[in-house]
């Protein structure tokens, strides 16, 4: 049984290589293709089959891909939501995950790992695409392993900001602290939680329910 792939992009000719690529590889098909979020919305209930996965542009007319994640995880719990974008802006990629996205995937990804991705999408459901940071990626294929982290309030403040949009100069505002300060905090946490990006702890701080979505 292959798995079930949409693509919602507006650009019509990734959208349309994109949707190639993916019918040449052996473990998917593609069910469906949108221009943008309002366009998916029209064509779902028109489905003889759901997609088991859905790849989405962020920056898109009508009904961006924001929009279009918050609107899926309402109507469609079931569907995997994978984000893939031009865009490697932390803030991007955290909004995209606390929209309800399980994977944040760039445009010039190799086909190689575009195919290991949904496959790990689809048996793990979730994928970080974060290369360097291999500690994390054993962390999430142990999601029963429990381990007890010691944060300061401050670190706990610190956390819950950094997986906001706000930048690093914006969250030292906020907590009336030097950027210095909140390096050394970032830094910290790193350390703690075995990862080697922002993303990489926010999405290992949602695992450990240190915040919610």
């Amino acid at each position: 049984m292959k798995i079930k792939i949409g693509l919602v992009d507006d650009h019509q000719l990734f959208l349309k290589s994109l949707s190639l690529l993916l019918e040449t590889l052996p473990h998917f098909e593609v069910v469906t293709e949108a221009l943008h979020g309002e366009d998916l919305r029209q064509k779902l209930p028109r489905l003889p089959e759901t997609p088991d996965i859905l790849l989405i542009d962020v920056n898109m007319p009508v009904m961006d891909g924001f929009e279009t994640t918050r609107w899926l995880a309402d109507h469609y719990p079931a569907i995997r939501l994978a984000a893939l974008s031009m865009s490697d802006k932390d803030q991007a990629i955290i909004k995209m995950f606390r929209a309800g996205c399980c994977a944040y995937l760039l445009k010039d990804t190799h086909p190689a790992e575009l195919e290991k991705a949904l496959l790990q999408i689809h048996e793990k459901g979730y994928y970080n695409a974060d290369a360097s940071n291999v500690n994390f990626r054993k962390l999430l294929m142990q999601a029963d392993e429990k381990q007890e982290l010691s944060l300061t309030a401050k670190e706990l403040q610190f956390l819950k900001l950094a997986c906001s949009e706000l930048t690093y100069k914006e969250i030292a505002a906020k907590m009336g602290l030097k950027e210095r300060t909140i390096d050394g905090y970032r830094e910290s946490l790193f350390d703690k939680f075995h990862v080697q990006s922002r993303v990489g702890l926010c999405l290992e701080a949602l695992r450990k329910e240190f915040v919610t979505l």
